[in-house]
């Protein structure tokens, strides 16, 4: 090889190099493709010019397969980084946006202690009304009566509020989360799912 081909060899990798740093530094397209494919072709026009003033035959053969094995290398570069550019992203299936944010109260649970007390008060109540038979019979309702009225008072304060959240996700699923304090999302909120929860993405 003489000093000609190796600087031609030289310069059309730093071409090739140039090309491929430009197609990983931003999106490759269409026109880009067209343009490296226009650049590769009018280098091996020259390389061929080169390869021509070779004295000898040999040397001019071997310039020609080197050029165009570069001119290939150079056409299947801008080919890997157009069908690299128009590779779809890898689905995110734990991604997704809210669809729908519901409050609703959640029923508190009434225990023995609301049933007892309700229950005592209405007897207390119930035991001044009337009197003989009359005033058991007031004791006995305002008991059971008492009883039912504590139940549905400590089932009232014991009630909280739920935010429910509906999330359409990216792979066409639903999926529903709640939440006891406001977690702040609104419809159209890109979110994913993490750990039995969502967060914001």
């Amino acid at each position: 090889m003489n000093v000609r081909t190796t600087l031609r060899a030289i310069a059309l990798s730093l071409i090739l190099a140039g090309m491929a740093s430009t197609a990983s530094a931003q999106s490759y397209t269409k026109a880009q493709y067209a343009a490296d494919t226009k650049q590769a072709a009018a280098r091996y026009a020259e390389d061929k010019k080169l390869c021509a003033e070779e004295s000898n035959s040999g040397a001019r053969m071997q310039c020609q397969r080197d050029a165009k094995a570069e001119y290939n290398k150079a056409l299947a570069a801008a080919k890997a980084d157009l069908k690299n550019a128009s590779a779809k992203p890898a689905a995110c299936n734990d991604c997704g946006r809210v669809i729908a944010v519901n409050v609703v109260d959640k029923k508190g649970e009434g225990s023995a202690v609301g049933v007892i007390a309700g229950g005592v008060a209405g007897a207390l109540l119930g035991n001044q009304v009337g009197s003989g038979g009359g005033r058991k019979l007031a004791t006995f309702a305002g008991a059971a009566g008492g009883a039912y009225a504590g139940n549905k008072v400590e089932e009232h304060v014991k009630s909280t509020k739920v935010w429910n959240v509906k999330v359409q996700y990216d792979n066409g699923t639903q999926g529903e989360f709640s939440f006891d304090k406001d977690p702040g999302y609104a419809n159209g909120d890109l979110v994913k799912s993490a750990n039995g929860t969502i967060v914001r993405r």
